[in-house]
């Protein structure tokens, strides 16, 4: 049996224990209290930046892109606030699709207005009824973007400029090819004095024919409340380009021409449209048509010794008489790949509009230009001259 350690020993067993054991300290009371508070305190300052949602609203559900921003509605950067639709039917049919409150809805854009209080309104309607979005919407300061083409009518597209600049609003007009990378990239390949000829291939084999729903196509193929057929539906996506590329410059003249290859689904509107646009030292073709054997949105650039073609996030690049290759293009980043991220930023002052951006009203208003000569050339039958 071993003996009792002497008091030496003991000593030198709980100094190496401590060597090994882990240091334990204790804390006087207010001190964990003060480490507590300010944990909260950091917590709470970081929580209370962060990004207040950007608060939109939404006038007219019957354009199928407002599925773009239903989609977006639980991503965190914007709230939907209101949505005015006066069919009942078809508002209640998404607000179930996408897991929304019926309390979101109005029958009016003027009742949704001053309860919803929305930053910015996206009008996903008949083209002929932007105009009254924006007269609702400009008096009282609000934001707005509409899909496109701007207006239905050039007289629309002028009213709606005059309330823009009267109220100091935004009013941007959302193309899908706004946000392909492919198109940015062939733009910053070329400089407009060496564009030589431009071709725009846009278009599906028709809304019929692809099952777009009821409520979109009874205004689609409606003169009056769509302005045309494909001529309007996808002749904007062209002119809308070849704008941007030219840096804002209008064409001299405008020639069009319009079939109806399917009368017995589109008996009102044209089916296939083909415009034809001069500058001093370009031309750009623009074919807008629901009769491709496929969903197209293509521009072809034909500039100094270079040929190129942009589709959506591919870019074919081909220089004098080398062979044609790929060109590896990056994603977009934001704000600039997405209509509403842009369109939030631009209202709180992140980023400054330019004047030829592929939203921009000024951008918008040569389309419109372009889109009511080619209308009135396909009446007249003849090469229509714009106005200085």
């Amino acid at each position: 049996m071993a003996g009792k350690r002497s008091r030496s020993e003991r000593t030198t067993m709980v100094r190496s224990a401590n060597k090994i054991a882990p240091q334990v300290r204790t804390f006087p009371l207010t001190s964990l209290l003060l480490a507590i508070h300010f944990s909260f305190f950091i917590f709470h300052s970081s929580y209370s930046q962060a990004p207040v949602p950007f608060r939109i609203g939404i006038d007219g559900l019957s354009h199928t892109h407002v599925h773009w921003l239903l989609n977006r509605a639980d991503d965190g950067d914007i709230e939907i606030v209101g949505i005015a639709e006066p069919n009942r039917e078809l508002a209640e049919r998404y607000l179930r699709h996408y897991n929304l409150p019926t309390s979101l809805l109005f029958s009016t854009l003027e009742e949704m207005l001053p309860k919803a209080k929305p930053q910015a309104v996206a009008s996903f309607n008949p083209i002929d009824e932007h105009i009254r979005t924006v007269r609702a919407c400009a008096p009282r300061h609000i934001h707005v973007m509409v899909e496109k083409p701007l207006a239905a009518s050039l007289a629309q597209a002028k009213e709606m400029e005059r309330l823009a600049r009267q109220y100091q609003i935004h009013l941007l007009t959302n193309y899908e090819t706004t946000w392909y990378a492919s198109n940015a990239v062939a733009r910053d390949m070329i400089k407009p004095s060496d564009i030589r000829k431009m071709v725009a291939h846009h278009g599906h084999q028709g809304p019929k024919e692809i099952g777009v729903n009821k409520e979109f196509l009874d205004w689609l193929t409606d003169p009056i409340k769509n302005g045309g057929g494909a001529i309007t539906d996808f002749g904007c996506y062209g002119a809308n380009l070849m704008t941007w590329l030219m840096r804002g410059e209008r064409p001299l003249t405008v020639f069009a021409v319009t079939q109806h290859f399917k009368p017995q689904f589109y008996p009102n509107v044209d089916d296939e449209a083909t415009i034809i646009l001069t500058y001093p030292k370009a031309q750009g073709i623009i074919q807008a048509s629901w009769n491709w054997t496929y969903n197209r949105k293509d521009i072809e650039v034909y500039a100094g010794n270079q040929f190129i073609v942009a589709d959506k996030m591919e870019l074919m690049r081909r220089i004098g008489q080398e062979p044609a290759g790929q060109v590896t293009i990056k994603p977009l980043v934001s704000p600039f790949n997405d209509p509403f991220a842009y369109l939030a930023a631009l209202v709180r002052g992140g980023i400054k509009a330019q004047p030829d951006d592929l939203s921009s009203l000024e951008n918008n208003m040569i389309v419109m230009e372009i889109l009511e000569a080619a209308k009135e050339s396909v009446r007249e039958g003849k090469v229509i001259s714009l106005k200085k």
